[in-house]
């Protein structure tokens, strides 16, 4: 009976979720504007960041530690990108969801709004970003003697399962955040050190006989797939342990999130 209405309230969101489909694109892209278009440099930001990012790196591991792929096919650079432009919206995703109950306080307070759907905003808001980093990532790669393929479609299944993930995770962080203000800090913490043990940087082959440790972090199968579908063009058909592993996690995480939330949610309108 427990089970049963677990399962009904994780059901209930997700209606929640296509019901309010257009409020939540609506307010994905008003938070967008508002994070950008009020900066002097508006967009540029956009471009600045991941540029730096990858050219420190680049500058780390290649130049100065002379890191090279262990097949030797690409360069350290065209190999790093795939893999740490995931982690750019994974991370930045759940930073700005962890607070979006704050943020929308005055929509918390509304006896009628779906809270549920608050997390998505921000999410999908990031999502943009993330759509703008995909489409200079895959010129970058063009220019830098990638080879397209059919396979780059998968991009949009791995973001898809970046995206169920992130929202399974920051249903409970959104909720823990306002009765718990340094949930927010616990997170940014934890993805510094999540970036380092995903092997972003550095090849998984390095983890030895540590490996399976390794596999249990579903942005493992993330940051893989999207150099899988970019970099080697193979499918994720060929991981079925691994594609049945994250999903089972992720909806675990996505049932207890949920559960989590609604817990909360009565209580919402009274800490904020």
């Amino acid at each position: 009976m427990k089970q049963g209405k677990q399962n009904n309230g994780a059901l209930e969101s997700i209606l929640d979720v296509f019901s309010k489909r257009r409020l939540i694109f609506d307010l994905s892209r008003a938070d967008f504007k508002k994070r950008f278009v009020g900066s002097y440099f508006g967009l540029l930001w956009i471009f600045v960041q991941p540029v730096v990012t990858i050219l420190i790196y680049y500058c780390v591991f290649q130049l100065a530690l002379r890191t090279t792929p262990h097949d030797g096919e690409f360069p350290y650079v065209v190999w790093l990108i795939p893999g740490i432009i995931p982690w750019f919206y994974f991370s930045e995703a759940l930073n700005h969801a962890v607070r979006c109950l704050e943020d929308y306080s005055y929509l918390v307070k509304k006896v009628v709004f779906k809270v549920s759907i608050l997390p998505l905003i921000k999410i999908v808001s990031c999502g943009f970003v993330h759509a703008i980093y995909l489409l200079i990532m895959l010129a970058a790669l063009l220019l830098l003697g990638a080879s397209p393929s059919v396979y780059w479609l998968q991009i949009v299944y791995y973001s898809i399962c970046m995206i169920v993930l992130i929202t399974a995770i920051s249903m409970f962080t959104s909720a823990v955040q306002v009765f718990f203000k340094d949930m927010s800090q616990i997170v940014a913490i934890v993805l510094q050190l999540g970036m380092w043990v995903t092997p972003i940087m550095w090849e998984y082959q390095r983890a030895g006989r540590f490996l399976w440790i390794l596999k249990c972090n579903p942005m493992y199968y993330i940051v893989e797939g999207y150099r899988d579908s970019i970099l080697y063009h193979r499918g994720f058909f060929t991981h079925p342990v691994m594609t049945l592993y994250f999903w089972a996690v992720t909806l675990v995480l996505l049932v207890f999130g949920t559960l989590i939330f609604k817990k909360c949610k009565p209580h919402f309108a009274d800490v904020l």
